[in-house]
């Protein structure tokens, strides 16, 4: 059996709300629902498109803390708070897993906090 190892993001709310950025257990990564900060200034963009974009940013460096890749992603799960978002993502989606394409679910849906308008979850796997 191998050891689990949780992954933090450096969120403060980490702790609080009792949840780690990524898990791993063995050959599998599950990236918890990351939004769209800046992954470095923490600043929420109004923009849709660049929410998605710094969203994947900080997945892409989660995975890679983690000694995993954007090329292990299996499944991802997409909320956005309006139907409209779908086609204002899409260039974000299709340059991270335009060549990967994991299995996929899109969901309409609130979020936490009302500036928010995309949230992205994925499991990888290598093996």
């Amino acid at each position: 059996m191998s050891k689990r190892q949780n992954i933090s993001g450096g969120s403060p709310y980490e702790p609080k709300l009792g949840y780690s950025r990524a898990v791993v257990q063995g050959d599998w990564c599950f990236v918890a629902g990351t939004t769209g900060a800046d992954p470095e200034t923490k600043v929420l963009p109004d923009s849709v498109l660049e929410q998605a974009r710094n969203t994947l940013a900080t997945i892409r460096g989660v995975l890679e803390k983690a000694g995993f890749s954007m090329s292990d992603v299996v499944r991802a799960n997409y909320i956005i708070t309006d139907p409209s978002y779908v086609e204002e993502i899409i260039p974000a989606l299709g340059d991270a897993f335009g060549e990967i394409r994991p299995a996929a679910t899109m969901i309409v849906a609130g979020l936490v906090n009302p500036a928010m308008k995309v949230e992205i979850e994925v499991t990888a796997f290598r093996g």
